[in-house]
């Protein structure tokens, strides 16, 4: 059987998640909060927690990106990302399945390209359950 990040604690709006961003302010949380927003928005059972303490979105349960900001960047991450198709290039990670995009404040992303890597990580996810 597959082995998938469950979180049966996962809520449509955690608190810890509020606290998380509440506590990110400047450039890095406005980026972490725009892509995490995009998650959210994926479809109706997304559902999201703090894991790792970070920004975790689920497709009901089932994870599949998170969000985390660092002292100079921003991850974006996938937890089947090494199974998503990336014709941009944009995944980094060397991982068994995790992979992410790095973002940093002033530098070029192509922003189609990740927007489309979030809506194929939540389409893969609801897939597999």
């Amino acid at each position: 059987m597959e082995k998938l990040f469950r979180f049966p604690t996962a809520v449509r709006h955690d608190a810890g998640v509020a606290a998380w961003m509440g506590a990110h302010a400047g450039e890095l949380g406005d980026i972490a909060r725009r892509w995490f927003d995009l998650m959210r928005g994926c479809g109706d059972d997304v559902n999201e927690l703090l894991h790792d303490g970070h920004p975790t979105a689920c497709a009901g349960d089932a994870a599949f990106g998170y969000v985390n900001a660092f002292t100079a960047h921003v991850n974006v991450g996938f937890f089947k990302g090494s199974e998503l198709p990336d014709p941009a290039g944009l995944l980094l990670g060397t991982g068994r399945s995790m992979r992410h995009v790095k973002l940093r404040p002033g530098e070029p992303l192509d922003e189609m390209a990740l927007q489309a890597l979030i809506q194929a990580a939540y389409a893969d996810m609801r897939g597999r359950l």
